[in-house]
């Protein structure tokens, strides 16, 4: 039976390095997190101010009415595309399985309702758009996303609430060619957030 190889690394070796950056006890024992190889041995801290000099100017939001499940791998997708923000609008729990952690590198903001968020949003200025396939929606792979912008996403199934939809300026659908009505709503942030990254996202960071 093949085993399955550790990520990460081990205890650090060699001379004790001096970097404020660094985690004593993660240099002791060794760093197994599911960040990549340049954040070996940092800080959570550490981590979230580096991050915080390059992030997209992308916020995406999650409607949170029913608990979905879904949300945590919509955080971590946010991780991974480095956007500004998360927010949670409606309940303020949610099941945090699927962010496999990733959440500890986010900046994530609850609003109570949509008009607390859609209040927000105003006051920095940032257009709302939805993401859901009713009637009027436009095809996000033809649609030109700003720079600066929210990426909303409802609940499995139901997708985005009547209130959300007349608070987004515009809707976005992403365009499907089999039977089902709907994809995963984590599948369906993964493919929005790539659309904006192609538009306004240079190569990543070496």
């Amino acid at each position: 039976m093949t085993s399955t190889p550790e990520v990460g690394v081990g205890p650090w070796e060699g001379p004790w390095p001096d970097d404020d950056r660094l985690d004593p006890e993660l240099l002791e024992q060794g760093d197994r997190r599911n960040v990549v190889d340049a954040y070996r041995y940092w800080t959570v801290e550490a981590i979230v101010a580096d991050l915080d000099t390059r992030r997209h100017p992308l916020h995406v939001a999650i409607e949170n009415w029913q608990h979905d499940a879904n949300i945590g791998s919509v955080v971590r997708t946010a991780n991974a595309f480095n956007v500004a923000g998360v927010h949670l609008v409606g309940r303020r729990r949610w099941n945090r399985r699927g962010a496999m952690v990733t959440d500890r590198y986010l900046h994530l903001t609850h609003h109570p309702d949509v008009d607390a968020f859609a209040d927000w949003a105003a006051g920095e200025r940032l257009p709302l758009l939805g993401v859901d396939n009713v009637p009027g929606s436009v095809p996000v792979e033809t649609a030109s996303l700003p720079r600066a912008c929210v990426l909303v996403l409802g609940q499995e199934g139901p997708g985005l609430s009547p209130q959300m939809l007349d608070a987004c300026g515009t809707t976005l659908a992403i365009a499907q060619y089999g039977s089902t009505r709907s994809i995963n709503a984590g599948a369906a942030a993964a493919v929005v957030m790539h659309a904006w990254v192609r538009a306004h996202a240079g190569p990543p960071p070496s």
